[in-house]
Parts: C-alpha cells; sequence; structure tokens
C-alpha cells in the first residue's frame, strides 16, 4: 500500500512537472548572448615582418560591421581610402597606401562589430601588424573638449607627430592617429617609444594637417613620452543584468600618459573676401563678407547720385554691413548699379584694395509692391464700406502704414536692466517728450525721470550706430530701478519715427521690480594666483546666460539674483576685453581658458551664498556639471540579457550557461 502511494505521488509529481514546463518553455529556445570571436586573421593578428595590403579576419559567427567609414579608425592615416567591408563571418581591409617600412599597423574597430542576429557586440577591437620586426604597444589616450564651453567633440581627428616644429602641423601628415568617443576620449595606439607633440583636428580635406583655417583645431606645447606600467584594477563579474556575481582584482597594463586635455577652438577668418550681396527688402542693400575690418568699404552710385543717399549699419564684426536708402524714389527702383571699392586678400595672405562693379536687384520688383499696394487699399475700402452701411465709425482716407515697435521690457524687472527698443528701420526721430515713465504710489501713479539712449557705436567706427535701437534706464543716482515699485511705460503716437516717415502708435506696457528680500546675491572668492581679470557667467539649465560679473580681486559677485537653480561659467579673460576670445595657431595662441563650477548652484530668497573655489582643482574634462552638457555619450551596446530577463518572467533561476 506505501509503495503504491509512492507512486501514484511520484507520477502526479512529474505530471505537474511537465505541465509546468510546457506552459514555461520559452518560443524558440534560449537567445544566444556570445560575442562574435575571433577565429583567425591572415595575416595573423601582431603578426612582423608583413607585406600584405590586404588583411581578412574570420568569426566564429555571422557578423555586422557597423558604419565603418566613421568608426573605424586605421594608423598611420591612410591618404587614399581603405576599402572595409563585412561579408558573411568575415571583415575584410584592403589598403590603398604604399606600407611603410618597419612600421607598425593599427586597425582600430571600436564598437562597430556585432553578431548578425542578436546584436551582441565585440568590444573595442583593434588589429594590428607590422612591416618591421617589431610591433609597437604603446598607447596615449585623453579629452578633446570644445575651448569655449568644454562641450566634449565627438569624432574629431586627434594625431601625433615625431616631428617636433611647429611648423610640422601644416606641412606633413599626421603619424599616428585616432577619432574622438561621444564623451570626447581618444586613444591612439600602436605607438613605439620617443617623444612626441600632439594635434586635434577636424581635417575638412582629409590630408591630416592644418591646411585650412575653417578648420577647428587644438594643439599642445607639452612633450608626450609614451610609456607603460603594471597595474591592477577592479573587475566586476555580472551573474545578469542585475545581479554582481563577483568583484575581483584583475592585473593589467597601464598605458600613460591617458589624461591629456586638448581645448579646440576655430580661428577667426581672416581671408577676407566678399561672399554676396543682396537685396532682401527694397530699402536696403547688404553686402556680407568672410571677416570684418576698420577701413570701410566705398560705394558710389552708377544710376543715382549716392550723396546723403545712403545710411549705413554694420555689424558688431563688421563683417556685415546694411546700406539703408534714404530717398523713397531709390527704394522704388528695382535696379541699382554701383561701384564698390573694399579690402580683399590676396594670394599672397596680404589686403589689397579692389573694386568691383555691381547691379544690385531687388528681391521684390516695385510693380508687385504696387500690385500688392493695391490689393491693400482695396480690402481696407470694402471693410469701411461695410463699417459705413452698418452705421459705425469709418474713416475716409486709408491710414499710413505705422512704424513696428518691439518693447522689450519683461514684467519681473532686474534693478540694473534696461527696456531695450528695436525697430525695423532706422530711426530718424525719438521724440522723449512723448515718452512717460511713472510708477505707482498706492493708487496713484508718479512720474519718473528716465534716459533715453541709441546703442553706443561699434568700436568707435564713424555712421556705424546701432540705428534700430535704443534703451530707456531710471535716472537715478546709482542708475537703478526702485524696488518693491510697479512702473508704468506710455508710448504717445510718433514717438519714434523712422526715415521713411512711419511712426509709432500710441501704446504702454507694466512691469514690476521686486522686493530687495525677492533676491539673493552670489559671492564667489575665485582662488587663482592669476592677476588677469576673470568674466563669470551665472547660467541656467540650458545654458543661457542670466547674470554676469567680473571678478575684482578674486571676488566675483552677482546681486539680484532671483531663486532658482543655476551653473557657472568663468573665463579667464587675457586681454581684459569682457569676452571669450579665440585662438590663432600662427601666432601661438591658444584659447582663453574657460571652467565650470562642478556642482550645481542652488539659491534661497534672503539667503546670500558664499562659495570659495579654485578653477582648477577639478579636472578639467570633468568640470562641466552633465545635466548641461549637450553632447551626451552614446549608449554603451551590451549584451541584452535577454535570458535573464525570460527566466525571471517563467520563475527560473538564471545562471548564465547553466539556465536551470
Amino acid at each position: 500500500m506505501n509503495n503504491l502511494r509512492k507512486i501514484i505521488f511520484t507520477f502526479a509529481a512529474i505530471l505537474a512537472l511537465y505541465g509546468c514546463a510546457n506552459m514555461g518553455q520559452p518560443d524558440g529556445g534560449w537567445f544566444d548572448e556570445t560575442p562574435p570571436h575571433v577565429v583567425t586573421c591572415i595575416p595573423a593578428d601582431q603578426s612582423t615582418g608583413v607585406n600584405a595590403q590586404k588583411i581578412t579576419i574570420y568569426f566564429d559567427e555571422y557578423i555586422k560591421l557597423d558604419n565603418p567609414s566613421e568608426k573605424v579608425v586605421v594608423s598611420p592615416p591612410q591618404l587614399e581610402t581603405p576599402e572595409i567591408k563585412g561579408a558573411g563571418n568575415r571583415i575584410i581591409v584592403e589598403l590603398s597606401d604604399s606600407l611603410k617600412p618597419n612600421t607598425t599597423y593599427t586597425i582600430d574597430f571600436s564598437d562597430a562589430i556585432s553578431d548578425n542576429n542578436e546584436s551582441n557586440p565585440l568590444g573595442n577591437y583593434t588589429y594590428s601588424f607590422s612591416t618591421g620586426q617589431e610591433i609597437d604597444t604603446l598607447q596615449v589616450a585623453g579629452y578633446v573638449l570644445e575651448a569655449e564651453n568644454l562641450e566634449p567633440i565627438k569624432g574629431i581627428l586627434v594625431g601625433l607627430y615625431a616631428n617636433l616644429a611647429d611648423s610640422a602641423f601644416t606641412t606633413e601628415p599626421m603619424l599616428r592617429v585616432s577619432r574622438t568617443d561621444s564623451r570626447g576620449r581618444f586613444n591612439i595606439k600602436g605607438v613605439a617609444p620617443g617623444e612626441y607633440r600632439i594635434y586635434a583636428l577636424q581635417d575638412a580635406d582629409n590630408n591630416y594637417q592644418f591646411s585650412q583655417q575653417s578648420e577647428k583645431l587644438a594643439f599642445s606645447h607639452d612633450i608626450i613620452i609614451p610609456s607603460s606600467k603594471p597595474d591592477v584594477r577592479q573587475d566586476t563579474i555580472w551573474r545578469d543584468s542585475l545581479h554582481i556575481d563577483d568583484i575581483t582584482r584583475v592585473g593589467y597594463t597601464h598605458f600613460l600618459p591617458d589624461d591629456i586635455v586638448l581645448r579646440a577652438f576655430t580661428e577667426i577668418q581672416t581671408s577676407r573676401f566678399l561672399l554676396k550681396q543682396e537685396r532682401s527688402i527694397p530699402e536696403q542693400m547688404t553686402f556680407f563678407f568672410t571677416y570684418g575690418n576698420p577701413q570701410l568699404p566705398e560705394i558710389h552710385g552708377v544710376n543715382f547720385d549716392e550723396t546723403d543717399a545712403l545710411l549705413l549699419e554694420t555689424n558688431a564684426l563688421q563683417d556685415t554691413l546694411t546700406y539703408w536708402l534714404r530717398d523713397t524714389t531709390l527704394v522704388n527702383r528695382d535696379t541699382l548699379n554701383i561701384t564698390y571699392s573694399y579690402l580683399y586678400t590676396d594670394t599672397l595672405g596680404a589686403l589689397q584694395s579692389k573694386t568691383d562693379t555691381l547691379e544690385i536687384l531687388s528681391k521684390i520688383p516695385y510693380a508687385k509692391r504696387l500690385k500688392d499696394q493695391e490689393k491693400e487699399r482695396e480690402k481696407w475700402e470694402k471693410e469701411q464700406e461695410k463699417a459705413k452701411k452698418r452705421g459705425k465709425s469709418y474713416l475716409e482716407e486709408m491710414p499710413p502704414k505705422p512704424l513696428d515697435v518691439s518693447v522689450l521690457m519683461p514684467q519681473d524687472m532686474y534693478p540694473d536692466a534696461y527696456v531695450n527698443f528695436n525697430f525695423a528701420t532706422p530711426i530718424a526721430i525719438a521724440d522723449t517728450s512723448k515718452i512717460r515713465l511713472s510708477a505707482r504710489n498706492d493708487t496713484i501713479w508718479e512720474p519718473r525721470p528716465f534716459l533715453l539712449e541709441d546703442r553706443p557705436t561699434y568700436m568707435g567706427i564713424p555712421n556705424c550706430q546701432a540705428i534700430r535701437s535704443y534703451r530707456l534706464s531710471h535716472a537715478s543716482e546709482d542708475g537703478l530701478w526702485e524696488m518693491n515699485t510697479e512702473y508704468r511705460l506710455e508710448l504717445d503716437s510718433a514717438a519714434f519715427v523712422d526715415i521713411y516717415g512711419h511712426a509709432s502708435l500710441a501704446t504702454g506696457k507694466i512691469m514690476r521690480v521686486k522686493a530687495d528680500n525677492d533676491y539673493t546675491t552670489i559671492t564667489f572668492n575665485v582662488i587663482t594666483t592669476d592677476t588677469i581679470p576673470y568674466v563669470g557667467q551665472l547660467l541656467d539649465k540650458s545654458e543661457k546666460v542670466i547674470r554676469q560679473a567680473v571678478a575684482f580681486d578674486g571676488v566675483l559677485r552677482f546681486e539680484y539674483v532671483k531663486p532658482g537653480q543655476y551653473y557657472l561659467r568663468l573665463c579667464a579673460d587675457a586681454n581684459g576685453n569682457g569676452q571669450w576670445d579665440t585662438g590663432r595657431y600662427d601666432d601661438d595662441l591658444q584659447a582663453e581658458m574657460v571652467y565650470y563650477y562642478p556642482e550645481l548652484i542652488e539659491c534661497k530668497a534672503k539667503w546670500p551664498l558664499q562659495l570659495s573655489w579654485n578653477p582648477t582643482s577639478v579636472f578639467l574634462a570633468r568640470q562641466k556639471p552633465t545635466a548641461i552638457t549637450k553632447q551626451k555619450p552614446d549608449k554603451e551596446k551590451k549584451i541584452k540579457n535577454q535570458n535573464a530577463e525570460r527566466a525571471r518572467k517563467l520563475g527560473i533561476i538564471y545562471v548564465p550557461n547553466n539556465r536551470y
């Protein structure tokens, strides 16, 4: 009887297990989580005495090769683009350049290789060989950052020169190269013992040397001496994507240096020539140059008299010059013929005078403008006729087109800010008698004095005013708006009139300056041995500049800061012009240094912050907070652990290679 019970119980257990197995069996079996492995290479990896220009790498399964033109880097650099392709279970590389004697070649595949079915990545795989009897194995690593904002630069070329002369970067190709990843990280492999100079280059013409002024570059005077040492690191062994199996200490070869930082910049374009000219609206002619010059061009009319007919406006860089036509008869003329004399850079790099005879055509012909005006008049007359029939107010004459005024006046005004006026056309009259500023005192609006001024000339150049903008400030002794006060700004009709007689309409705006207790103050004690001034910029989460201040005697003070979260950028203003300046290679001039306070700054009202900071205390490549870094690291290709996820859903304990 007992034996019968045991048999029945065993049979039931088998049925239960069989049922569970059927219910939980994964369709199609377990996923392949093994990355492809190299089976053999022809020539063999790490071979010496190689003279073959075709390399074939075989794998134990079918593979995919992702974007080899960008991800695969051959070093020394190849002036003729090598052919790199994946086919079934192999990769074929054909080098077009002749092989150099006694040279180590490396082919760095980065993360371009994965298996064909599950996309399991092989990882950072590098193949190497030597045409001599020895193979070089040293490595040099570091980061390339934008000099202006410390953004990591992805995909820029980084190269070594054994020729230590400054001229090598502009006269011969790089010796050994690599490209940066999404973190701005580079690793140059297959380096021989010796001394090197290092450069970064956005190589527009693929000649592996700095040959165009528009190419972004970075350079360093440090002499790079590659070396290696035995070292130990901790390796984490994962059971699956959630569980650590073990942490072990593993010996490895540590290659140095591995912390180089290159700050890349683009030079100011100094080769001057006329890019284009256009007349996008009838009232103006605009000329675009590659580079500005204080000596302004001379313009003479061929089919009109230019005397007192033109009003010049230029931007701060003086590379965009706009000539406004004062006379409406010229505005209505479709074609203007001129002679234009200006400075340009000749083939030897020297500035020379040049005169062009140009025909400037209006993009909007006069006939079309008349037709559009007639349509507007017909539409207006119909509207007035309808109003008349309905007994509503109407006009006998069509009013002139008003002057649009853009009043930049935030509702919450900083105590030291300006009210800005911007216009589409140059202003001839700014009548302060038709502008009123008042402040609320209980229920009464009391008049307040103000100062209205046009913008100062750019760099002191005559006739180069910002002729389409004005700014208004409180005329108090300290120039500040009164705290905890509401202001009203009113413009009467024709407060502003442009050079064509268009007058502004009556308008009004209200703003408020908060109380002193609604702000806070941030003070940084900048710890540095430099005697140069520093410009500090308080940034929001989109890296927009909220407040700016100059450090005096190492003290950087931001006043009237609204409560919130901020970041800090600091520029070493070596030339004292109050802004960041780029570098120039021929003059051995680096871009001005920029630093980021590495932590988030949180401000509360009525709680002044006082912080001390040494800008060099944190490694430059790790200073910029991740929250405002726009160049995010690419997601690493990882084995998906699909089996672990499937086992979790089935309630099965998953151990790799032993799934039950």
